[in-house]
């Protein structure tokens, strides 16, 4: 037998129900061994003791304590496998997984191209797609995507044939299905025309930038049409599954980002507020590089616990021993990678201002560019810039 709870399901305004049903629920099961107890979202119960409440003792550690007990207590050994599932292992009591409970843990990490392919097979069954898919593109085009995005994308595009009446689903459906999955849906809004230039060059900055930096990802496509909050939107998606950065690679990402920026003060010598999201990423990664991953000048050094990265009790309990002088020199080594890559961004389009203005002119006429279209504009392939080494940032 299966039995399954999610771990909000123990928690109860009442002191000890909490516990009461854990032991109702390994009874059941023990009554029926073999069994499986399936627990979801344990960290709703699993946290570690003693964070957030400042020590205190409540019902949810009078819960995770019988949780405990029945899984390693006293008590004979029962024909009973307990499973759990967390998207938060970092806040999990050590106790909870340590050797003799849950001590074997399996990470489901994003599908790499065969788990994408086998994904959309699966999804696939049912819907009535042209014969001409090429699933292997598909599967290229889709990385970063997640088991339920690739399910969402194949209805979206179930769906948009529906609304149109049509009867096979085609590439160009799977395409405006994916973009729709990661932009959002396209909004109707009414610009001005000046409006949708200032986007097509803040888009038009983006794109010129991303293409002409050596290890960057090719540019798949280039809009003006909101989708979401955004204006318009520059696609692009990662050429293969990764699973590291080099520090050359998340240089020329904060150029990237910095790239519409840029185009706006080239352009108009002013600012919108459209580069908020990007200014965000740019500040996260830079520091990142300092704090995290030893890139900087002050060299491999820990430099204390990571807000936003764990539960808000836990950091509040964790000391720092970093100094204010040094939390200084961390701030002025992310000041310097910024401003680095704002260099070479700005480079790039001073040198490359009439090529930007012929692809603002066609965002302008077309309102998106797809990769072919861009790279016949910019009259040179991704291939080529990367044999060429054209621009690099210059940060040491």
């Amino acid at each position: 037998p299966f039995f399954s709870m999610a771990g909000s399901e123990f928690m109860e305004m009442l002191v000890g129900v909490g516990a009461s049903r854990v032991r109702d629920l390994f009874d059941t099961a023990k009554k029926a061994s073999p069994a499986i107890i399936f627990i979801d979202e344990i960290d709703a119960i699993g946290r570690t003791r003693g964070y957030g409440n400042m020590g205190g003792h409540d019902e949810r550690d009078q819960t995770l304590n019988q949780i405990l007990v029945e899984m390693d207590g006293f008590a004979a050994k029962e024909n009973v496998v307990v499973l759990a599932a967390t998207n938060r292992p970092d806040v999990l009591d050590p106790a909870l997984i340590r050797p003799g409970r849950f001590d074997r843990r399996v990470t489901l990490d994003m599908p790499d191209i065969e788990g994408r392919k086998a994904t959309l097979a699966i999804h696939a069954v049912g819907k009535p797609f042209a014969t001409d898919i090429n699933w292997e593109w598909v599967a290229k085009r889709t990385v970063g995507f997640t088991g339920a995005d690739l399910e969402n994308m194949l209805n979206e595009a179930a769906i948009l044939i529906a609304r149109e009446n049509r009867s096979e689903i085609t590439f160009d459906d799977i395409e405006e299905a994916a973009t729709k999955v990661k932009m959002g849906p396209t909004k109707k809004r009414i610009q001005t025309e000046e409006d949708r230039k200032m986007t097509a060059y803040h888009e038009a900055g983006h794109a010129l930038v991303t293409h002409f930096l050596t290890h960057t990802d090719p540019v798949h496509r280039i809009s003006i049409v909101s989708r979401g909050r955004a204006l318009g939107f520059t696609l692009i998606p990662p050429a293969a599954d990764k699973y590291q950065e080099t520090r050359t690679e998340l240089l020329e990402e904060i150029c990237t980002l910095l790239g519409g920026r840029a185009a706006e003060i080239l352009v108009y010598n002013d600012l919108t507020a459209g580069a908020s999201s990007d200014i965000d990423k740019v500040t996260r990664t830079a520091r990142a590089m300092v704090v995290d991953y030893g890139m900087s000048p002050l060299g491999p050094i820990d430099f204390g616990p990571q807000e936003g990265l764990s539960e808000w009790g836990r950091n509040y309990m964790e000391p720092t021993d970093v100094s204010d002088a040094k939390r200084s020199e961390i701030d002025d080594e992310v000041k310097r990678i910024v401003n680095a890559c704002e260099r070479t961004t700005m480079e790039i389009l001073k040198k490359e201002r009439k090529t930007m203005d012929k692809v603002v002119a066609a965002l302008m006429k077309t309102e998106s560019l797809e990769r072919d279209e861009f790279e016949k504009i910019v009259k040179i392939t991704k291939e080529d810039v990367k044999k060429k080494k054209m621009y690099s940032v210059k940060y040491e």
